[in-house]
C-alpha cells in the first residue's frame, strides 16, 4: 500500500512544477494499435456474447485486457512520465452508445483508474509518487455544432446530458484512484464547460477541491477549435475553473502547434502543457516524426520558456517520452503570468474589457422588450431575419450582443434556446460575446447552457434576499459567466445615489467575500430611470445615476458599471428626435462619470455636436437637473422637434441636390451609404485622378468625423458606420486606382517587403518614412503596422513570399525582440534578408546580437537614403557578393569589438565611494508650493507653440542641420521650407480644428535617497508610497568628478532634510488615430508622417512648457525665471527633468513606478505596453529633480556586482534585471 494520498501527491507536483518540466505519458490508442488485436482479443470472457462489433471500443481493454493496458503504462512510467493518464478517452454515454455500452460509464471510468493507479503504485518510491490524470475525453456529438445542415439550431445532445455522463465519470475516476482530472482533446469549448461543470458539482458534493488540467485542440492552421474559437477565446472560457494547467493537444505535429501554444503561455495565467501529436498524419493515416525529432521540437518549447508540463499524443511511444524527458530535465520551468484584474470575455474571439476598449456598446436590438420589429420577427418565428438583427448590431459597432426573449406570448426559454443555437453557426455575429438578458432565472440558466464563449448574465439582485442571490451567484461562477447585477435589494429598486451606491456596495462584498466571484467580472446596472416625467421626485434621476457611477467604481474596486440606455427617454416616446438627443447628452455626461457600457441603439444616438442647440440645452437642463422648470420647457418645445421629423426625411432631396462634394461629406458624417457608389463615381469623373476623390472629399468627411469621435460628440456605432460608407467609396476606385497605375508602367514590383516595428513597440515615424521611399522605388511593402508579434511578421512573410523583412523599434527592449525574430527566423528555417532599423538599433548591436544568430544576411539601415540602395543590393545580381560583404564587416566588427581594450570599470563598493556629496539646506531645497497629483485636461495647444524645438523634427526627415538655419541651406533649404509650410498648415488645422488633445499629470511629493534609492512619500511626508530604484556610473570619472546616481540629487535619509521630488506624464496623441488612419486609407503617408511628426513635438513641447511652469510656479523653486526658447532647448535651468529609458536611468521600468505614482492611465489614458513603450506615441514621462547641482549624466556600463545589489533591492531574480539593463551591462570577456 503506497504511503501517497491524492493530497499528498497533488502537493509534490506543485513543487515540481515551479522547479522542472512536468512529463505526462504518450499516446495510448498508438500503443494499441501496434498490439495488433482481434475482435475476440476486445471481447475477452466477459463480452463474448456482446451483440455487436466492439473492436475499435479501446476504452474496453482496461476490461478485458488489463494486462496489456497496465504494460503499457508501465512502459510509459519507465520512460519518465510523472502523470499517466487513464485509459478512458471514450467512456462516456454518448460515445459507449456506438457499442450499444451507454450504461458502463461507471465502470469503465472506475476500472481504468484503478489499474493505473494499481501501475503507478508499483512504481513510487517514498520521495517520487506517480500520479494518474482521469481524462474525461471527447464525445462524438457537439453541444455548439448541429450535424443538420438544413436546421441550424437543432443538436443532437445537449449541456445537461453532458453534465450527467461527466458527473458519473468523474466520480468514478476519483473512486478508482485518479488523482486529477484531465479534460483533454477539447474541439467543442461548449462540451468542455459542461465537464468542467459536471467536476464542480462533483468536487461540491464530496467536499473537497478537485485539481484540473485542460487541454483543448486547434484543428488546423487557422488557430481555431473546431467549433471556431481563437486560442485565447478559449482559454477565456474555461479560465473560471482555476485549472492547474492549460494546455494544447492532438491534431497537429509539434511544429504546426508552436504558434498556437506560444499565443496561450502569452495568456494564461497558469501552467501551460502540450501535448502534440507525432507529426501530421501521411497519406496512411500514421505519423513520421521519430522521438529524436519530435523531442528536439518539443524540447525548444521549454527551452523557450512556453511550457510547464510536456507529453505526447497520437503517434507518440514511450521512446518519444525517454528523448523528450532526456531533452527538457534542464530547462527551466515556465514563470506563471501574473495578468490584470480586468473581465476578459469571449465569443469566437477574445474580448478583454480593459481601458483601451474606452465605452462598451452592447447592442440592444436584439430584445423583444426594446424591438417592436425583433418582437415580431419572433412571434412570427422569422427567426433568419432575426439574425439579420445581431449580424446588423456587430457590424454597426456593437462590442456586446444583448438578447431578451421575455414576452407573455413566448415560450421565452424555448425561444432563446433556439436563438443563441442558430447565433453559433453564425461565426460573424457569434465572434462577438453574447449577454443573456432575462428577468426569469430559467431562462438565464437555460442561455449559458448554450454558449460556448463567455458571456454576460444580465441580472441578478437582491431582490429576493440574500440567500436566492448567493445560489445565483455561485451557479453563474460554475458555468464562467460575468453577472450584471442590478441596484435593487429587498425594499425595491434604488432611485438616489446614495440607495444606489449601498446596494452595490453590499453586493460587491457578498460576491467576493462569500460567493468567491471575481470582482473583474461584476458589472454593476444602477439603474436608469425615466427623467421628465412631470414627478418632482424623478428630476434628479439622471443626475443620480451618473453621480452614482463614480461612487460605486470608487468603492467597489474592479467591478464595471452599465444600464439601459432607452429607459431615460421613455417619457418621450414617439418623439424621435428628441429621444436621441436625450440619450446623446446622457451618455456624453455618464461617460465622463466612469459609465464603462450601455445597452445602446446605435439607430437611436444623436451625434452630440449636431443636436439642435435649442434641444441640446432644454434636455441637458433636464439631464443634468439645472433648473426647477427644466422638464415644463423640454414639454413645451418637444412638439416643434418632432414636427421636425417629417421635415427629416423630406430633406434627403435636399442634400441630395448639393454639390457632390458635399453630399459625400454628409453620407460619411451621417453614416449614409445607399448614394455612396454613385456619388463617388461622379466625384472621379469630375477629378483629375481616381485618387484626388480620396484625398479630397472623402478625407474631409472623415476629418469631420475624426473631430466630433476625438471630440466625445459622436460614438463608435456612428463612426463604423462612417468607416463603412468611406470603405463602400474606397473600393469603388480601387479598380479604377489600379488602373491608373498600371497605365503609368507602375505595376511591376522590384520585389515584396515586409515591414514591422516589433512587439512591444509603438514608434512608426522613421518606418513609415523607409515605407515611403520604398515604395517610390516600385518595391511593395506590406506595413503590419506597430507592436506586431514575431510570429505573425513570419507568417506575413510566408504568406506573401516576401524578398526581404524590416524590423523597427525605437525603446531598447526593442533590441531584445529583434533578436528573438532572428533566432525564431533560424528556427522555422527562412533564408530571407533582413533589414534592421530604428533610433536605438545601431551596426554593433546588429553584428554583435542579431546576425550571429541569423543565417541569412542581416543588414542595419540607418536612414531611409540608405533603404533603397540596400535593398537593390540584396535582391540584385550582386547579390552573393554582397553577402559575402555583410558577412565579412560583421564579422570585422566582433572582432574588433572583442579585442577593443574597454576601461576596467570601478567595482560597485568603490564607485558609491566617490558618490557625489551636496549640500542640502535652505538654499538648494525648496518646499513646494501645491504638493499631490494634479491634473491638466485639454490643455490649449496654442500654449506649446513657443516651446516646440523644430530640429528633431526635420531630422526625423533627414534633414540634418540647425533650425531656423537649415531653411536658408543652400542644397537643403528649398525643400526644408516646403516641408515646414505644410507642417505650419497642418499644425494651424491641427489647433483650428481641435485634431489633437493634450493632456498631463503631474505631482509633486516629500521624498529620501537611501543608498541609490529614492523613498517617496505621500504629501503629507507620513507614509512611503513608492521606492524608485537607480544606477550609479561604474565608469571611472575623469580629475576626480564623483560617480553619480539620480538618487544623489535627493537629500538623504540621514540627514533629517524635508526633500522632494516630482513626476510627470503629458500627451499630445489623443485623437491622432483617427486622422493617421484617414490619411494611409487615402495612401497620404506624407501627411500622416507629418502628423505623427508634429505630435511628438508638441508632447515634447508639452515637457519642456510643464516644467517650466513647475519651476516658477507649481514647486516654485525659480519663480524669477526669464528664459528664452533657445535657453531651455539648451537646458539652461536649474533642475533636471529625466525620463527612464534614457541615458542617465537605462531602466524602462521605472516607468511603471511613475505611471502607479501618478495614476497616468487613469488621468490621461496613456499606457504601457509589455516593453515599457507608452501609447498615445506622442508621451513624455519622466522625474523632476529640484537642487541646483542636479544634471544630466550618461551612465555607461555597469557591472554584474552592482546589477546584483539592484536586482536585490527591487526583490526580483538577477535574470531579470539582467533582460531589462542587458545593453548597459558589462560584457563577460
Amino acid at each position: 500500500m503506497s504511503e501517497w494520498t491524492r493530497k499528498k501527491r497533488i502537493d509534490w507536483l506543485k513543487s515540481q512544477l515551479k522547479q522542472r518540466v512536468v512529463l505526462l505519458d504518450g499516446g495510448m490508442g498508438t500503443m494499441i494499435q501496434q498490439a495488433g488485436l482481434s475482435e475476440a482479443d476486445y471481447r475477452g470472457d466477459e463480452f463474448r456474447d456482446w451483440a455487436s462489433e466492439l473492436k475499435g471500443n479501446n476504452d474496453l481493454l482496461a476490461l478485458t485486457q488489463p494486462s496489456l493496458i497496465g504494460g503499457i503504462h508501465a512502459d510509459y512510467l519507465r520512460a519518465g512520465s510523472d502523470i499517466i493518464e487513464t485509459n478512458t478517452f471514450n467512456s462516456n454515454a454518448p460515445s459507449l452508445g456506438d457499442y450499444g455500452m451507454e450504461r458502463w460509464v461507471v465502470r469503465f471510468n472506475q476500472d481504468a483508474a484503478r489499474l493505473a493507479r494499481g501501475v503507478c503504485d508499483q512504481h513510487e518510491t517514498t520521495n517520487t509518487p506517480k500520479l494518474v490524470a482521469g481524462v474525461l475525453g471527447p464525445t462524438n456529438r457537439t453541444a455548439s455544432i448541429s450535424p443538420k445542415v438544413e436546421d441550424p439550431s437543432f443538436r443532437n445532445i445537449y449541456f445537461d446530458e453532458l453534465v450527467e455522463t461527466y458527473s458519473e465519470a468523474t466520480e468514478a475516476l476519483l473512486e478508482g484512484g485518479a488523482d486529477l482530472i484531465l479534460v483533454e482533446t477539447i474541439f467543442d469549448t461548449l462540451n468542455a464547460k459542461a465537464a468542467l461543470y459536471a467536476i464542480s458539482q462533483v468536487s461540491e458534493k464530496l467536499g473537497e477541491r478537485i485539481e484540473i488540467m485542460i487541454s483543448g485542440t486547434i484543428t488546423d492552421a487557422s488557430g481555431r477549435t473546431l467549433s471556431g474559437q481563437t486560442t485565447e477565446a478559449f482559454w477565456h472560457s474555461v479560465r473560471h475553473a482555476e485549472p492547474l494547467s492549460i494546455g494544447l493537444n492532438c491534431a497537429l505535429g509539434p511544429a504546426e502547434l508552436r504558434p498556437f501554444l506560444r499565443e496561450l503561455s502569452a495568456v494564461a495565467d497558469t501552467h501551460v502543457s502540450a501535448h502534440p501529436n507525432a507529426g501530421l498524419p501521411n497519406q496512411f493515416g500514421e505519423y513520421d516524426l521519430s522521438a529524436v525529432e519530435m523531442a528536439e521540437i518539443v524540447a525548444e518549447y521549454s527551452a523557450s520558456g512556453l511550457v510547464n508540463i510536456v507529453g505526447g499524443c497520437c503517434g507518440t511511444t514511450p521512446d518519444h517520452i525517454v528523448e523528450i524527458a532526456s531533452r527538457v530535465k534542464h530547462h527551466p520551468t515556465k514563470a506563471l503570468n501574473t495578468t490584470p484584474r480586468v473581465m476578459r470575455l469571449s465569443g469566437l474571439d477574445p474580448f478583454i474589457a480593459d481601458d483601451t476598449k474606452g465605452f462598451m456598446n452592447v447592442g440592444e436590438r436584439t430584445n423583444v422588450t426594446g424591438s417592436a420589429r425583433f418582437k415580431r420577427l419572433i412571434l412570427e418565428g422569422e427567426y433568419e431575419t432575426a439574425l439579420d438583427v445581431a449580424r446588423q448590431q456587430v457590424e454597426n459597432g456593437a462590442q456586446i450582443i444583448d438578447i431578451n426573449m421575455d414576452e407573455g406570448l413566448l415560450d421565452s426559454k424555448e425561444a432563446m434556446v433556439k436563438y443563441l443555437n442558430l447565433i453559433a453557426s453564425e461565426p460573424d455575429i457569434s465572434r462577438v460575446p453574447v449577454m443573456i438578458d432575462s428577468s426569469k432565472w430559467d431562462v438565464l440558466k437555460a442561455g449559458m447552457k448554450c454558449i460556448q464563449g463567455k458571456g454576460i448574465v444580465n441580472s441578478i439582485s437582491l431582490k429576493e434576499g440574500e440567500a436566492p442571490f448567493l445560489e445565483q451567484a455561485k451557479e453563474i461562477r460554475r458555468f464562467g459567466f460575468a453577472v450584471v447585477v442590478m441596484a435593487f435589494d429587498e425594499t425595491g429598486q434604488a432611485d438616489t445615489q446614495d440607495r444606489k451606491v449601498e446596494i452595490c456596495k453590499r453586493s460587491y462584498q457578498i460576491l467576493t467575500e462569500v460567493a468567491g466571484f471575481p470582482p473583474e467580472d461584476i458589472i454593476f446596472d444602477p439603474n436608469i430611470f425615466a427623467v421628465a416625467t412631470g414627478i418632482e421626485e424623478h428630476n434628479n434621476y439622471a443626475r443620480d445615476f451618473i453621480d452614482a457611477c463614480a461612487q460605486i467604481k470608487e468603492a467597489c474596486p474592479f467591478v464595471l458599471t452599465s444600464g439601459g440606455l432607452s429607459n431615460v427617454s421613455f417619457s418621450f416616446r414617439g418623439n424621435n428626435p428628441v429621444r436621441e438627443a436625450m440619450h446623446a447628452v446622457f451618455l456624453y455626461h455618464a461617460i465622463k462619470s466612469h459609465l464603462n457600457m450601455a445597452i445602446v441603439n446605435a439607430g437611436q444616438l444623436a451625434i452630440y455636436a449636431d443636436i439642435d442647440p435649442e434641444l441640446r440645452e432644454l434636455v441637458e437642463d433636464v439631464v443634468l437637473n439645472r433648473r426647477l422648470d427644466a422638464t415644463d420647457r423640454l414639454v413645451d418645445r418637444a412638439p416643434t422637434f418632432a414636427e421636425g421629423e417629417v421635415e427629416k426625411t423630406d430633406t434627403v432631396a435636399e442634400w441630395r441636390s448639393k454639390p457632390v462634394r458635399e453630399r459625400l461629406e454628409h453620407a460619411l458624417v451621417n453614416g449614409l451609404d445607399q448614394f455612396v457608389v454613385d456619388d463617388t463615381e461622379e466625384a472621379r469623373l469630375a477629378s483629375t485622378r481616381p485618387l484626388d476623390v480620396i484625398e479630397g472629399p472623402l478625407m474631409d468627411g472623415m476629418n469631420t468625423v475624426g473631430d466630433l469621435f476625438g471630440a466625445g460628440k459622436m460614438f463608435l456605432p456612428q463612426v463604423v458606420k462612417s468607416a463603412r460608407v468611406m470603405k463602400k467609396a474606397v473600393a469603388h476606385l480601387v479598380p479604377f486606382i489600379e488602373a491608373s497605375k498600371a497605365e503609368a508602367g507602375e505595376s511591376s514590383d522590384q520585389g515584396v517587403i515586409i515591414m514591422a516595428t516589433v512587439k512591444g513597440d509603438v514608434h512608426d515615424i522613421g518606418k513609415n518614412i523607409v515605407g515611403v521611399v520604398l515604395q517610390c522605388n516600385n518595391y511593395r511593402v506590406i506595413d503590419l503596422g506597430v507592436m506586431v508579434p514575431t510570429q505573425k511578421i513570419l507568417d506575413a512573410a510566408n504568406e506573401h513570399k516576401a524578398d526581404i523583412i524590416g524590423l523597427s523599434g525605437l525603446i531598447t527592449p526593442s533590441l531584445d525582440e529583434m533578436v528573438t525574430v532572428a533566432s525564431e527566423m533560424e528556427r522555422q528555417g527562412f533564408e530571407t534578408p533582413l533589414m534592421i532599423g530604428g533610433a536605438t538599433t545601431s551596426p554593433a548591436h546588429t553584428s554583435l546580437k542579431i546576425e550571429p544568430g541569423y543565417s541569412g544576411d542581416t543588414v542595419y539601415v540607418k536612414d531611409a537614403s540608405r533603404a533603397v540602395g540596400v535593398a537593390s543590393k540584396l535582391l540584385g545580381e550582386q547579390r552573393l557578393a554582397y553577402s559575402q560583404e555583410l558577412k565579412a564587416d560583421h564579422e570585422a566588427k566582433r572582432q574588433s569589438y572583442s579585442i577593443k581594450k574597454a576601461t576596467p570599470l570601478l567595482s560597485f563598493t568603490q564607485a558609491t565611494a566617490r558618490r557625489e556629496v551636496l549640500a542640502f539646506d535652505t538654499s538648494t531645497v525648496s518646499a513646494p508650493h501645491q504638493l499631490g497629483v494634479h491634473v491638466l485636461e485639454n490643455y490649449p495647444l496654442t500654449a506649446l507653440l513657443d516651446t516646440i524645438d523644430w530640429m528633431p523634427f526635420f531630422n526625423a526627415w533627414e534633414f540634418n542641420g540647425r533650425f531656423p538655419d537649415i531653411l536658408n541651406d543652400p542644397i537643403k533649404g528649398v525643400e526644408a521650407k516646403k516641408l515646414f509650410v505644410d507642417a505650419q498648415a497642418m499644425l494651424e488645422r491641427i489647433i483650428d480644428e481641435n485634431w489633437l488633445e493634450a493632456r498631463a499629470v503631474f505631482g509633486l511629493f516629500p521624498a529620501y535617497s537611501c543608498d541609490n534609492q529614492i523613498t517617496i512619500l505621500d504629501p503629507e511626508g507620513e507614509q512611503p508610497i513608492e521606492v524608485t530604484h537607480w544606477l550609479r556610473q561604474q565608469k571611472p570619472m575623469p580629475d576626480g568628478k564623483p560617480q553619480l546616481c539620480l538618487a544623489d540629487f535627493v537629500a538623504p535619509q540621514s540627514s533629517d532634510i524635508v526633500d522632494y521630488i516630482g513626476g510627470f506624464a503629458v500627451t499630445a496623441g489623443h485623437g491622432i488615430d483617427e486622422y493617421v488612419k484617414a490619411f494611409e486609407d487615402a495612401h497620404d503617408d506624407y501627411s500622416a508622417i507629418i502628423l505623427k511628426a508634429l505630435a511628438d513635438r508638441l508632447a515634447e513641447s508639452f515637457a519642456e512648457h510643464l516644467h517650466r511652469r513647475v519651476r516658477t510656479e507649481f514647486w516654485g523653486y525659480a519663480s524669477d525665471e526669464q528664459l528664452s526658447n533657445q535657453q531651455l532647448i539648451r537646458e539652461q535651468y536649474r533642475g533636471i527633468r529625466p525620463a527612464p529609458g534614457y541615458p542617465s536611468c537605462p531602466d524602462h521600468r521605472e516607468k511603471q513606478t511613475l505611471f502607479r505614482l501618478l495614476e497616468v492611465e487613469e488621468n490621461i489614458g496613456i499606457t504601457l505596453t509589455e516593453s515599457m513603450a507608452m501609447t498615445p506615441t506622442a508621451s513624455v514621462s519622466g522625474f523632476y529633480f529640484g537642487h541646483p547641482d542636479a544634471r544630466y549624466f550618461n551612465l555607461g556600463k555597469v557591472k554584474i556586482d552592482q546589477l546584483q545589489s539592484y536586482a536585490a533591492s527591487r526583490g526580483e531574480a538577477l535574470s531579470e534585471s539582467e533582460r531589462w539593463l542587458a545593453p548597459v551591462l558589462e560584457p563577460s570577456r
